[in-house]
């Protein structure tokens, strides 16, 4: 069972959900890192995360019964996704992790809608958001899990933004599932039954 976020107790791991705070941006595909965030709350028992880092933090322990259990954090930065180094990244330096602890898990258009890319390192894409964590956090070689949502048939940059910031275009049976299945990689990564590919 979770317990609340208290930085006086250690955490293994540190996993950033990106997104953008308020109703106007639940349920798009922008959001994703958020949803994933949610589902492990849930499915760890969690409890209700606080305000922190200028986001949502909680943590507790994760792992089987009876077996070894890992302490995890989860953030949501709740300063727009394109400053979300602004939170994640006094998070990280007063959970005082390495890079290869923190595994930010987003959005990404580049991959067809469904799949999945776990590494560390590697390049940002002109994704804002990892940007913004780069600079929060002095060094790209952060974790990072790649959520493919697909992308709009035009290349035009308000076409990709009104795809990326407006609602799923599958049903809710599929997003589910890919939810489901990015929470599943998230999960082995950190209990360590998934090495992120880029490491050592």
């Amino acid at each position: 069972m979770g317990r609340f976020f208290s930085r006086s107790e250690p955490v293994d791991w540190l996993v950033v959900g990106l997104g953008n705070p308020g109703a106007g941006y639940e349920s798009t595909p922008h959001n994703v890192g958020f949803q994933v965030i949610s589902e492990l709350s849930k499915r760890w028992e969690l409890g209700r995360p606080k305000k922190s880092f200028n986001g949502l933090i909680v943590s507790g322990r994760v792992g089987p019964p009876g077996g070894s259990a890992v302490r995890v954090a989860l953030l949501e930065p709740l300063t727009y996704m394109n400053e979300s180094g602004t939170s994640a990244g006094p998070a990280r330096g007063s959970l005082k992790l390495e890079l290869d602890h923190v595994l930010v898990v987003h959005d990404e258009i580049d991959l067809p809608f469904g799949q999945l890319q776990a590494r560390l390192g590697g390049g940002l894409a002109g994704h804002n958001g990892l940007k913004s964590l780069r600079k929060g956090f002095g060094s790209d070689e952060f974790g990072r899990l790649r959520i493919g949502v697909g992308r709009p048939d035009s290349t035009d940059s308000a076409s990709v933004s009104d795809y990326v910031l407006g609602r799923w275009k599958q049903s809710d049976a599929d997003v589910n599932a890919l939810v489901a299945a990015a929470s599943d990689l998230v999960e082995q990564i950190v209990l360590g039954e998934t090495a992120l590919s880029g490491s050592a």
